[in-house]
């Protein structure tokens, strides 16, 4: 009678524990090597990311007093004062400015011309690393269903080459192999969400510039007060 009490218990804490847990460590081990490269992609995915992002960020930041600094200094002829306040201050929309200050008595074509090249090489430098997020959110995927086709062809080979395979050996390489297309997958949406995140940051940043540049010609061709 004890005995069989005790193995009703032991059953029943068996039942309860329930099968063991696997957690994501676990899973992603079990992907094989294909895993590695996706692994790797997401980590530059993250690094680009958050360096692109801090970057785009600094060249967001433009000081309200600014044009209207540059406006008094032209329009009162201290372009030395105008050029030093462009500068001491660290951004495309700065860079520009200067260019054109140091244009000031030239044609109003040659400073334009000017300020658009330096705008080209700021947007540039800001859309830099951008297209390697977008190859990441396209190859992880491609790199994930590669792994699960390969896996997939281990697993029915194992069964063609073996009689004495069981259906519980078949369903684990099976989704093993599905392990990589989750991750690239998961790699490829995390970097799509990031690249267009950053372009429309860099959109916005380009639109200040425009404005910024429009808004200096103007007052270049301001008649003399």
């Amino acid at each position: 009678m004890l005995t069989t009490l005790l193995q009703i218990t032991a059953d029943s804490s068996a039942a309860i524990a329930g099968p063991e847990k696997t957690t994501l460590v676990d899973l992603a081990l079990k992907g094989g090597v294909v895993m590695i490269p996706i692994a790797v992609l997401f980590v530059l995915s993250i690094y680009l990311f958050i360096e692109r992002w801090l970057t785009i960020r600094k060249a967001s930041r433009v000081d309200k007093n600014f044009m209207r600094n540059i406006r008094d200094y032209v329009v009162t002829g201290n372009i030395e004062a105008a050029r030093m306040l462009c500068k001491n201050t660290d951004t495309p929309i700065a860079r520009m400015i200067e260019k054109g200050v140091l244009r000031i008595g030239k044609p109003l074509k040659n400073i334009e011309v000017a300020i658009e090249n330096v705008g080209k090489l700021e947007i540039y430098k800001m859309e830099k690393n951008l297209a390697t997020m977008a190859t990441i959110s396209g190859a992880a995927p491609m790199i994930g269903f590669l792994g699960t086709v390969t896996g997939m062809i281990r697993a029915f080979f194992q069964l063609a080459s073996n009689d004495n395979v069981v259906a519980s050996d078949l369903a684990g390489g099976i989704y093993e192999a599905m392990i990589t297309t989750a991750a690239g997958l998961a790699v490829g949406i995390i970097a799509y969400i990031g690249y267009n995140l950053l372009v429309a940051l860099v959109e916005k940043v380009v639109y200040n510039m425009e404005a910024t540049s429009v808004e200096f010609m103007d007052l270049l061709q301001e008649p003399a007060a």
